[in-house]
């Protein structure tokens, strides 16, 4: 006897989100709307139509998606600086590994200045803002110390990378706060002049939107 097939209801509500980057999203209006102390982890998986679990194996915790991909930077930096060539200058290689870890555009800027009020805005994200930026200040003084042969806790070491941090930290400062071209503008112009020693003709070598100099150097 053949069996009338069973006709199930049709799933409802929103589909399982499978991309980090659409969960990224979906807790970033969640904390903007609710606040991130009010927004719990279950809140943002049951918005996504997934489970805690499936949180879980894209964040560590509930801040870590405010800091996913700065940290993915860091270890871009790494690699990048890994693979530089022996025999091309030092600070040539920081910029070109800096450059190659940022693809923000002009249109990225609304959501990053999301991130920027909701991390300076909660005391234990703000509080938790020195670790990434020593991670990633590390991440030059690594380097350059494997370049000169001296230990990373040493000054020059430590001298390059926070000073690599504070210029790049200022360019991203003036290129949120413009939204004109790439932040990759930005950093280039302000690791030549760092580069240079801040000498006022570095304005002339690198891209300096600012200043209203339209040659950019090379991006790569």
């Amino acid at each position: 006897m053949q069996q009338t097939p069973v006709m199930t209801e049709p799933r409802r509500g929103r589909p399982p989100v499978t991309s980090r980057r659409e969960l990224e999203l979906i807790a970033l209006r969640l904390f903007t709307e609710h606040g991130f102390d009010e927004t719990t982890i279950d809140h943002i998986a049951a918005e996504a139509g997934v489970s805690r679990r499936t949180f879980f194996r894209y964040f560590d915790t509930k801040a870590n998606v405010l800091w996913s991909a700065f940290d993915t930077e860091v270890d871009t930096i790494r690699a990048a600086l890994a693979s530089m060539p022996a025999d091309m200058p030092m600070m040539e290689a920081i910029r070109k590994a800096v450059v190659t870890a940022n693809h923000y555009r002009a249109e990225d800027v609304p959501e990053l200045r999301t991130r920027i009020n909701l991390i300076s805005s909660v005391p234990d994200l703000n509080a938790s803002a020195a670790v990434h930026y020593d991670a990633w200040e590390r991440s030059i003084s690594e380097f350059v110390a494997r370049r000169i042969g001296q230990p990373v806790d040493s000054l020059y070491p430590l001298a390059v990378g926070r000073a690599t941090l504070a210029a790049c930290r200022a360019a991203y400062e003036r290129w949120v706060a413009r939204a004109d071209t790439d932040l990759t503008v930005y950093l280039n112009a302000a690791l030549v002049a760092l580069a240079a020693g801040f000498a006022p003709d570095a304005l002339a070598t690198g891209f300096a939107p600012e200043a209203g100099i339209s040659d950019p150097i090379d991006r790569a």
